[in-house]
């Protein structure tokens, strides 16, 4: 899908290279986060790709093709592009932003809006959204739509430079779990430049760390925490990473408890709290009869609640953060201390619940790690 060869950029004849022998691989639909030090030569990188930064020598191939052969303007429109600032056209309507560069590639006014309603269903805003203007929009509602912009005409490439810095952690969180659920359905290939080793951990298949425009090593999350190649990189992601504290414990589905207290949305108030009354638990996961996660009830919304309802769906909360099985666990906790999360519910790509992770659970993990097999006190800790 794409390759450097032995590519160069230097901005002076006797000037130190930005780049230097950058020689690397991007298979088809492989997520690669380029990560460094401000400097490093990254976003300089990520830019030589569509040609917004020419190489001063080397090659670079996309679908075997080199982008030095090609027209800089056409190349550009067959490759996605979301940065930081979004750069939505302010006096253009939602739609008209998404569908700009179907535009200029001359597709008819039908294409365009039927591109843009099938588009921002997938990331779950109304298609009233399209006749609104960007200001009208959060900044987490923009950047959705900055990504569907990327997308718009099906490119097999998309580039993405930082395109989530600007926001806050929790629109982050949120918008970094549907983006790499968006890339795996679509089979995106994409080149992501960020200085957040979290967020690189986080989304990457393969991470390209660079410092002083070089490669200093590249390889799966996995491989560069078990195995960083050298000072610089163990310095670089932090000798606190989970997976080198506990390199046998590094997903969810390895400590979540597969069976966490339930009720489902017609359930009344009063079957809850009794519920929660043999359970010996202040909260309760809702589901509906499939399963589904739907939200979350605990006694304060029942309190405020049990006089004015009956049902839980009439009290409960729907915005409830989750993770899926395969997700990172030290991404998973840290999101939690940052919320104050007692819990996280555990969900399949169909949302059906199929675990918890709770603040009990981290404890032990950590509580093995520092103490091993000592015996534990005999109480135990109820939490969901």
């Amino acid at each position: 899908m794409l390759e450097f060869k032995d590519v160069v950029k230097t901005y002076s004849e006797n000037g130190k290279p930005a780049v230097n022998q950058m020689n690397l691989k991007v298979e088809k639909g492989e997520f690669v986060v380029f990560i460094g030090p401000s400097g490093c030569g990254k976003t300089t990188t990520m830019k030589m790709i569509n040609r917004l930064q020419e190489p001063t020598s080397g090659a670079i191939f996309v679908n075997g093709k080199n982008v030095l052969d090609q027209d800089p303007v056409q190349l550009r429109r067959s490759i996605g592009y979301v940065i930081q600032q979004i750069g939505l056209i302010p006096h253009m309507i939602v739609g008209e932003n998404i569908s700009l560069v179907g535009s200029l590639l001359k597709w008819n006014k039908g294409r365009r809006q039927a591109r843009a309603k099938e588009l921002i269903k997938i990331v779950d805003l109304p298609e009233s959204f399209l006749e609104r203007y960007p200001h009208e929009l959060s900044g987490g509602q923009q950047q959705r739509i900055g990504v569907l912009r990327a997308l718009a005409v099906d490119p097999p490439l998309i580039l993405m430079d930082e395109p989530f810095g600007a926001l806050d952690p929790i629109t982050r969180d949120t918008l970094q779990e549907e983006f790499k659920k968006l890339q795996k359905e679509m089979d995106k290939t994409i080149v992501f430049v960020t200085h957040d080793m979290d967020e690189a951990i986080k989304l990457a298949d393969k991470i390209v760390i660079m410092n002083q425009g070089e490669i200093v090593q590249f390889g799966t999350p996995d491989e560069i925490l078990r195995n960083p190649a050298n000072e610089f990189v163990e310095d670089f992601i932090g000798k606190d990473r989970l997976l080198q504290t506990r390199p046998d414990v590094s997903k969810v589905e390895q400590i979540m408890n597969a069976n966490p207290v339930t009720v489902n949305e017609e359930t009344s108030l009063k079957d809850a709290i009794q519920l929660m009354r043999k359970a010996r638990v202040d909260s309760l996961l809702v589901v509906d009869q499939a399963n589904r996660l739907k939200g979350f009830v605990d006694i304060e919304m029942i309190d405020a609640n049990y006089k004015k309802k009956t049902y839980i769906h009439e009290a409960m909360a729907t915005d409830l953060y989750s993770v899926q099985k395969d997700s990172l666990l030290r991404d998973t906790m840290h999101r939690m201390l940052r919320r104050g999360s007692k819990y996280v519910p555990v969900v399949d790509e169909n949302r059906t619940l199929v675990g918890i992770v709770t603040r009990a659970s981290l404890a032990d993990m950590v509580y093995d790690t520092i103490w091993g097999d000592l015996d534990r006190a005999d109480e135990p800790i109820i939490e969901q």
